[in-house]
């Protein structure tokens, strides 16, 4: 199953435990298939190594090769238009879309209002753990 992950689930996931820690060890384990663009995989890299700033001794590199060896990378058209309010978030969805993906994990408030669009479904990742990966 093909999933995009929205930057602060994938960052939040690298950093502390809980629902997006799971997912990334779904990930790692094979129950699932990581897909991002270079602009989600660049977003990944800027936000991670800034927050990797405040907290000493952390190396993002390890993490970091591993998304660019096993996640699929895309590379998505324009969208035809304004996806999300915020158009910075566009970019989960035109990967989604490229993809065939059916699941964005966010909790993202612009993403979330947007759930359906082009057949994607957006979803906490609580709500992924329990409504789809547990499946």
């Amino acid at each position: 199953m093909k999933v995009v992950i929205d930057t602060n689930v994938f960052v939040s996931g690298v950093f502390f435990s809980g629902p997006p820690h799971k997912i990334l060890e779904a990930w790692r384990d094979g129950r699932l298939q990581l897909v991002i663009s270079p602009e989600i995989l660049d977003e990944y890299y800027r936000v991670g190594k800034a927050l990797a700033g405040r907290f000493a001794g952390v190396d993002l590199m390890p993490i970091f090769e591993l998304v660019t060896v096993n996640a699929e990378m895309v590379s998505p058209a324009d969208p035809p238009g304004p996806i999300c309010d915020d158009p910075d978030d566009d970019k989960f969805f035109t990967c989604a879309v490229s993809a065939s993906s059916k699941f964005i994990i966010s909790g993202d408030k612009h993403l979330l209002r947007k759930s359906g669009y082009g057949g994607i479904q957006v979803l906490k990742p609580r709500d992924f753990l329990e409504s789809v990966l547990s499946c």
